[in-house]
């Protein structure tokens, strides 16, 4: 990949700022990234009032930006830029400044027997466990995992995952996900999304959620992978229920019992609880007007049987917009069995914007904040739990992903 010396390129054409943002006791920052750059917003508990710090990368893709959580002060963005092409940017100063990867993530020479390929965008950014500081996993597209044990400076493939036989069938090459809406308008074939999941437990176990193979899981650190989709549907296969080949949305892990895991995906709402492997769809008891597909889904940190997700319409042609124009977060309280619809606060009728598999996300304050961004540039806020929201910035492009970090 082509290098500049050109410090604001390399910066993402953003100037150093007199001073760095001035952190508060009881702070929260929200990561927004954009079709057109990305965005930070802070707040404190009580989440009615925010200040803006962007925006960066003015006119860049960035599909997901992260704050580490093990030294709430580096972050990680991963952007797909005109000049650059698909490349991870990091920050020390929490954005104040920014450099990009020596050697960001890009497949090597494929194995014997599988076509060559180049990284189209980075889809997702994951920080490892306390106990690997530095460490970061990416994924991109086409299907691919990468790993960086320097604070994102430099990535390596996933080898188990990059180079295993069974990739092909994971992710063949002319398969292009129906609803990949983080893809960049040029995407190549083989456009899909894929993000990494790691067993607070276990550094060793990991899911990876695939928009092209559902959700393979690993327990000796990506060396090997196998599938874990029974029960899902595909509905848009021969085979309504096969192997693999699900299309994964939005896969969450619960940080207090990481046996129980949700899943948001083309084909509805599902729960699972290991050492099972075998998932049930609680979407079938959402209402049947609104049904259960959407892209995002938000755990309470707190709460193992509580859940929020967006619906959107996923009928006839999939307009992937607000059902009836009526947008709405519908919270479960005992893991599925039951669904409660929050729309206080949004647009009563002609409201048609959805939101992405990235762009939904919660705080840690107790009540717990929600948060996300919409197709349309907005981002939305919630102080108490979902039962009411208000519209914290508007007029941004198309919003990818939004992570919410405790400062």
């Amino acid at each position: 990949m082509k290098k500049t010396s050109d410090s604001r390129k390399r910066t993402g054409g953003r100037r150093k700022p007199a001073s760095s943002p001035r952190k508060r006791k009881d702070e929260v920052a929200i990561l927004v990234g954009t079709r057109k750059g990305a965005f930070i917003y802070y707040g404190d508990a009580s989440r009615r009032s925010w200040r803006v710090d962007g925006p960066h990368f003015l006119g860049h893709i960035i599909n997901h930006i992260v704050l580490d959580p093990r030294d709430g002060r580096t972050m990680l963005a991963a952007a797909r830029t005109g000049h650059l092409g698909p490349t991870v940017f990091r920050s020390t100063d929490m954005g104040g400044t920014w450099t990009e990867a020596v050697r960001p993530p890009m497949f090597g020479e494929p194995p014997e027997g599988m076509a060559a390929r180049a990284v189209s965008h980075t889809c997702s950014l994951t920080p490892a466990l306390a106990d690997e500081p530095g460490v970061w996993y990416a994924g991109t597209s086409p299907a691919g995992i990468f790993r960086s044990e320097h604070g994102g400076a430099t990535w390596s493939e996933v080898e188990g995952f990059n180079r295993n036989p069974m990739l092909p069938k994971w992710a063949p090459p002319d398969n292009v996900a129906p609803d990949d809406d983080n893809a960049p308008p040029a995407a190549n074939s083989g456009a899909a999304f894929g993000t990494v999941l790691i067993d607070p437990r276990d550094r060793s176990h990991m899911y990876y959620a695939s928009s092209a193979a559902g959700v393979l899981e690993t327990g000796d650190g990506g060396a090997s992978w196998n599938a874990l989709n029974r029960n899902v549907e595909a509905n848009f296969l021969p085979n309504l229920y096969p192997e693999y080949g699900q299309d994964t949305h939005c896969l969450a892990i619960h940080p207090r019992n990481p046996d129980r895991l949700y899943q948001q995906n083309h084909c509805g709402i599902y729960r699972i609880d290991r050492p099972s492997d075998e998932w049930v769809r609680i979407g079938r008891n959402m209402p049947p007007a609104i049904g259960d597909i959407g892209f995002g889904i938000v755990l309470d940190p707190r709460h193992v049987d509580r859940a929020w997700v967006f619906p959107m319409d996923g009928t006839t042609v999939w307009p992937r917009t607000s059902p009836d124009g009526k947008p709405a977060v519908y919270e479960t309280r005992d893991g599925g069995e039951s669904w409660e619809r929050h729309d206080r606060g949004f647009p009563r009728e002609h409201a048609y914007y959805t939101v992405l598999r990235q762009a939904f996300c919660g705080d840690g304050f107790d009540p717990m904040g929600l948060y996300f961004g919409t197709t349309s540039g907005e981002l939305w806020v919630s102080r108490n739990e979902g039962r009411s929201w208000t519209q914290a910035a508007a007029h941004l492009q198309r919003i990818l992903s939004v992570e919410a970090a405790m400062l």
